[in-house]
């Protein structure tokens, strides 16, 4: 019976980290000319991933997953999270931007019931004027 020989796992990690951490560049150039869009593979993708959402939902599968890596999920969204954030809402400043402008601009054309007396019932109508307009701006997109 012939056996399986493995590398020790310290020689494997070493590998892995010099050869993954020096690949940003490569990265970089899949991301720009992928072999098929990304966008379009995933909208294709569309029934595959309702349907493994239910698989995991009748397994119990996510609930089991979330539980099992939450020591991860703390640690990882603790240091590396914690390092990266300022970078990304940097980053993402323009489309953070672009995103809440039309919103705003919902806000600053709606036409509120008049506001009556602190604690008139009808006052809730103001709420809701807000929420019904938001809503369908978003539903417009």
């Amino acid at each position: 019976m012939a056996l399986i020989v493995i590398k020790p796992m310290d020689q494997i990690v070493k590998k892995w980290q010099t050869r993954a951490g020096a690949a940003g560049a490569d990265y970089a150039t899949g991301v720009q000319n992928p072999r098929r869009p990304q966008a379009q593979s995933a909208a294709n993708a569309a029934q595959s991933w309702a349907a493994g959402v239910q698989q995991a939902m009748t397994a119990g599968t996510f609930a089991k997953n979330v539980l099992a890596s939450s020591d991860k999920y703390l640690r990882n969204a603790a240091g590396k999270g914690a390092q990266r954030y300022p970078t990304g809402i940097t980053a993402a400043t323009g489309d953070f931007s672009s995103g809440l402008q039309p919103y705003l601009d919902v806000l600053a054309n709606l036409q509120l019931p008049a506001r009556l007396p602190k604690g008139d019932p009808a006052n809730n109508q103001r709420s809701a004027a807000v929420g019904a307009a938001l809503r369908a701006k978003k539903l417009s997109k």
